[in-house]
């Protein structure tokens, strides 16, 4: 098709476009909008003033169209690295199904632009397309993570061409926790830092917790020094409330150890006998965990980590399942999960053991180093 408009230079007909833009008549706005359209693509040689001229005659004539065509125009435009930026901003800042495709792809955009979308429109759909484009950088990340719902921010994490900063991650590992819906793509996500990649072992599902010790068992001893030193920043010194009866306690388990008796049969007696503040306080000294660490294994009968806990200290497998059983006696089918956790411990490599068990401990050099 010839564009009616193709054979004359927009700027020496600016007057006579303005005019036609201003017209009541929607037919008339609405060919005009589709020749400057075919006539922008069909003539990618532009002086600036020209290409100034087509974004404000554009932006003009879109703003008064119905939403299914500027729909349209903002597809077509989406993907042009020289689409006019006030035309694109305008798109961007339109109605979800309009600013969608421009949101998504558009290399006009800054990430200022991006930012204000976030924050004036404040819409989860905006917000859902920019977690869509091919990189999103990390302020513009910070922007989705602090004004996006868990659906945006699920969207966001999905995406591997998004940095994230410290904080942001932070906040995403945080809302992670409290929703399961989250936890797949945040455990997956390539470029979640490590630390707080092993704080999300506790809140996932037996599966992603697999993919947890995959990646420590990955980790090279420089890595793992550095993922350390940034987590302890992370930790939080207030944790919950101790139990009553944990001085009398710490002191009886103390003096068992002066003496020499604290041995990890003796924990496994301290479990039958309901003895459970002095199993949790033996069990975070031979593990060098926290006591609220080892208090949320056992309270919530977290077997696996259990597992983890006992391989890193390198106790026969006899013993571990000892507590398991133990842990397990109001359960129905006790011995089956036993075999299986028996069947997992044999399978743990005791330096991967080591390696996740080290950041459980940041915790208690946390809590020390605030005492």
């Amino acid at each position: 098709m010839t564009s009616s408009i193709s054979d004359t230079s927009i700027q020496s007909r600016l007057p006579e476009l303005i005019d036609l833009a201003r017209q009541s008549d929607s037919g008339a706005r609405r060919t005009l909008l589709r020749d400057l359209t075919d006539n922008f693509f069909g003539a990618p040689q532009r002086s600036p003033i020209e290409q100034d001229l087509y974004g404000a005659v554009l932006s003009d004539l879109t703003r008064a169209m119905e939403v299914e065509v500027r729909a349209q125009l903002a597809n077509r435009f989406a993907s042009a690295a020289d689409a006019p930026h006030q035309l694109i901003r305008q798109l961007a800042l339109d109605d979800a199904q309009v600013a969608a495709s421009v949101l998504a792809r558009s290399p006009v955009l800054t990430d200022d632009d991006l930012i204000d979308v976030i924050r004036t429109r404040g819409s989860q759909a905006h917000m859902r397309a920019v977690s869509q484009r091919e990189h999103v950088a990390e302020a513009v990340s910070d922007a989705i993570v602090e004004h996006g719902d868990d659906e945006t921010l699920h969207a966001l994490l999905s995406n591997d061409g998004a940095r994230l900063s410290r904080a942001a991650s932070e906040a995403a590992i945080d809302r992670a926790k409290l929703n399961s819906e989250l936890h797949a793509v945040t455990v997956s996500r390539a470029a979640i830092p490590l630390d707080l990649l092993n704080e999300m072992y506790f809140e996932v599902e037996e599966t992603l917790r697999a993919k947890i010790l995959e990646e420590n068992a990955r980790l090279d001893p420089e890595a793992l020094e550095q993922a350390l030193a940034v987590g302890r920043t992370r930790i939080a010194t207030e944790d919950g409330t101790l139990p009553p009866d944990y001085a009398e306690s710490l002191a009886y388990v103390e003096e068992m150890k002066v003496a020499g008796q604290l041995t990890p049969p003796v924990l496994a007696r301290f479990l039958r006998s309901g003895n459970r503040t002095c199993f949790l306080i033996a069990l975070s000294q031979l593990a060098d965990v926290d006591f609220h660490t080892a208090r949320n294994i056992i309270e919530r009968r977290e077997l696996d980590a259990l597992a983890v806990v006992c391989r890193a200290a390198d106790l026969d497998k006899a013993l571990f399942l000892t507590y398991a059983m133990v842990l397990l006696n109001n359960d129905g089918n006790a011995m089956g999960k036993a075999r299986s956790y028996a069947s997992l411990y044999s399978s743990l490599d005791i330096e991967t053991a080591r390696r996740t068990l080290r950041f459980w401990r940041t915790r208690r050099v946390a809590l020390q180093n605030a005492a």
